[in-house]
């Protein structure tokens, strides 16, 4: 796609505001909110070009995460080991998902982002809340051990073949697997996320299929837009917010499949 039809006023402003959306809506629920950024990349701001969404996506998203993980590290939430741990496989996995993803034909490639978008939605909802309390006064702690080498795969394979972030299957994973509780998760899930986001945007890089510009002007908006859904996610019950986003989810997948056959 030529990239001077990105290059518009218009396209640029949406740009902006795309990012801003990506951003709150990460900042609100957490994990699963990178999941707009392909949607918004093809039916906002005007790329025509599926593989193009995704690289400048992961690229976006890649960055967005690695500014959050300096703040988290400050407040000393990050566990770098398991975060290695489970990024170095998830890389592999990454490389491997994105080839995948360039080999796919829009078409079916859009169709299965729209299936793994309603996935996304139904495993939110469906999701205990795994807070736990113990009398020591660590909250969250589970000390369930399973293979990070696997599970850092597996999710590295999905990212870079949809250009996700993969945080909302990240998380859990260090939970349940690294036995951290929920905010050493979500700061240790960071590590994977950026590593995956670049890693892939890396990949489409390579072919031609990730546009710098549109990607800088998303994380401008992105930034802003996770500080006020940070604040915001304060005054709202996280129970409502996870499952109006994933009615969100649900509406977005139906566009996506009904314009994609339609088509």
């Amino acid at each position: 796609m030529p990239v001077e039809i990105l290059l518009e006023p218009l396209n640029l402003f949406l740009s902006i505001i795309s990012g801003i959306i990506i951003g709150f809506s990460l900042g609100l629920v957490g994990g699963g909110g990178s999941v707009l950024a392909v949607p918004l990349l093809l039916y906002v701001i005007g790329v025509k070009d599926v593989h193009l969404a995704i690289g400048t996506s992961a690229l976006a998203i890649g960055i967005i995460s690695l500014i959050h993980l300096i703040s988290h590290r400050r407040n000393g939430h990050l566990k770098i080991k398991k975060g290695i741990k489970f990024a170095l496989p998830g890389i592999v996995g990454t490389i491997i998902g994105s080839q995948f993803g360039l080999w796919t034909r829009p078409e079916y490639l859009l169709i299965l982002f729209a299936v793994f978008m309603i996935a996304i939605g139904i495993f939110m909802i469906k999701k205990k809340n795994s807070h736990i309390e113990t009398t020591s006064g660590k909250s969250g702690l589970i000390l369930i051990k399973k293979n990070l080498f696997l599970s850092g795969f597996s999710v590295g394979i999905l990212a870079g073949y949809f250009g996700i972030g993969g945080g909302f299957l990240i998380v859990p994973t260090l939970m349940y697997s690294g036995g951290l509780n929920i905010a050493q998760a979500v700061g240790t899930s960071l590590i994977s996320v950026s590593s995956f986001g670049l890693v892939a945007a890396g990949r489409y890089f390579v072919s031609g299929n990730v546009d710098f510009i549109i990607a800088m002007l998303i994380i401008i908006g992105g930034v802003l837009g996770g500080y006020i859904g940070i604040k915001v996610s304060t005054k709202i019950p996280k129970k409502n917010l996870v499952k109006i986003f994933s009615i969100l989810l649900f509406s977005v997948a139906a566009y996506i499949i009904t314009k994609t056959i339609l088509v």
